[in-house]
C-alpha cells in the first residue's frame, strides 16, 4: 500500500511538473515579437532571401503582388515574365492563410497596437506601441484588406525566411521601403500557401 501511495505521489508531483513546464512554455515571448530591439542590420540574407529580379510567369497585371507562403516569398509583377523578389518571413504553423486582398493603407513607421487574439497568446505584449526602430512593424507597413494582417518591416531581420509571425508577412526594413515606394493603395495581393502546378 505505501509503494501504492508512493507511486501515486510521484505520478501526481510528475504531471504538475508536466503542466507547469508546458505553461511556462506557452508564455514564452514568441522570437517573432520583440519590442523594443533595434534591428541587427548586419544580419546578412541568406541569398535566396535578397532582393532579386527573376524570371517569373503569370497572368497576373504588372504591379500585382503575390506572396508564396511556402517559398518565403513576395513577388512585385513587373510584367514581360519579370517579378521583383523579395524574401519574407511568414505565418508559424496555425497562423497561415491564404486569399486575395487590396492594400487598403499604408503607413511609415507605424504604431502597432497588437489585435486583442494576440494579447491573449501573449500577455506580456505592450497594448501599444509607437512607431521607430524598435518596433516590430518595422519602417512601413501596407495594410490587408479588412484583416488585422499586414506586409510589414521587422525589427528582426534574421527571421525572413522562416515561419515565426502570427500571419502577417515581414521583410527587411529596406526591402519593405523598396517596396512600399512602388505600390499604392488598392494594389492586388494575392496570398498563396501551395506552389501553382
Amino acid at each position: 500500500m505505501t509503494r501504492f501511495r508512493h507511486l501515486i505521489w510521484m505520478l501526481m508531483l510528475a504531471s504538475g511538473l508536466i503542466l507547469s513546464v508546458s505553461h511556462s512554455y506557452a508564455q514564452q515571448p514568441d522570437v517573432g515579437d520583440q519590442p523594443g530591439l533595434l534591428a541587427d542590420d548586419s544580419v546578412e540574407l541568406d541569398p535566396e532571401y535578397r532582393k532579386t529580379m527573376v524570371l517569373y510567369r503569370t497572368t497576373e497585371a504588372p504591379g500585382t503582388i503575390i506572396i508564396s507562403t511556402a517559398e518565403r516569398h513576395l513577388y512585385l509583377v513587373q510584367g514581360n515574365g519579370r517579378a521583383l523578389r523579395y524574401g519574407i518571413g511568414v505565418g508559424r504553423d496555425g497562423f497561415q492563410w491564404q486569399g486575395l486582398v487590396n492594400i487598403t493603407r499604408k503607413a511609415e513607421w507605424p504604431d502597432w497596437t497588437p489585435p486583442p487574439e494576440m494579447i491573449a497568446r501573449q500577455p506580456y505584449l505592450p497594448r501599444f506601441m509607437a512607431g521607430g526602430p524598435g518596433n516590430p512593424l518595422g519602417a512601413r507597413a501596407m495594410y490587408l484588406g479588412t484583416t488585422v494582417y499586414r506586409i510589414h518591416g521587422t525589427n528582426r531581420p534574421d527571421t525572413i525566411g522562416t515561419a515565426v509571425s502570427s500571419g502577417c508577412f515581414r521583410l527587411v526594413n529596406a526591402d519593405v521601403a523598396d517596396l512600399y515606394g512602388r505600390v499604392p493603395v488598392g494594389t492586388k495581393v494575392i496570398i498563396r500557401q501551395k506552389p501553382e502546378l
